[in-house]
């Protein structure tokens, strides 16, 4: 399965971003509120400077406590950024997110973010590619 039919099993939602000099509660508060685990960081909305996780903040309040939340999200933002393009297929991205230990990953075309899918997002399209060919095979078996 390739990145762009993961996307569109998600809906048409967009990408949400925050500004560099957001604050770090402001973007814990979006996370919440959306139930997401991650926002990209980005000045124009489509070119990412960074990204940040919910564990990038629980990381800092357990070295810090509560003061972190204070701080601007580019402080705490990875900004080595692993990405993948919206023909790359999920096998591939899987691999990258297991050998780098990252959850999201922004889809990018023409250096523009167009899309950010999940390890969950991925592991779901993966197992229903995998349900598709075991049914197809048992029916080659079967003689259907």
């Amino acid at each position: 399965m390739l990145v762009h039919q993961i996307l569109k099993s998600k809906g048409s939602e967009g990408v949400l971003t925050v500004k560099p000099n957001t604050l770090v509660s402001e973007a814990a508060k979006i996370l919440a509120e959306k139930r997401i685990g991650t926002v990209l960081v980005s000045e124009d909305g489509s070119t990412p400077l960074g990204i940040l996780s919910e564990r990038d903040i629980v990381r800092e309040l357990a070295k810090r406590g509560v003061g972190c939340m204070s701080d601007k999200v580019e402080d705490y933002m990875t900004t080595e950024l692993v990405t993948c393009g919206r023909n790359d297929d999920a096998v591939t991205v899987l691999e990258k997110m297991t050998k780098g230990h990252f959850r999201h990953m922004p889809v990018m075309e023409d250096g523009a973010v167009v899309g950010l899918i999940s390890l969950g997002d991925t592991v779901k399209a993966r197992l229903s590619e995998l349900a598709m060919e075991k049914d197809a095979l048992q029916g080659m078996i079967m003689g259907h």
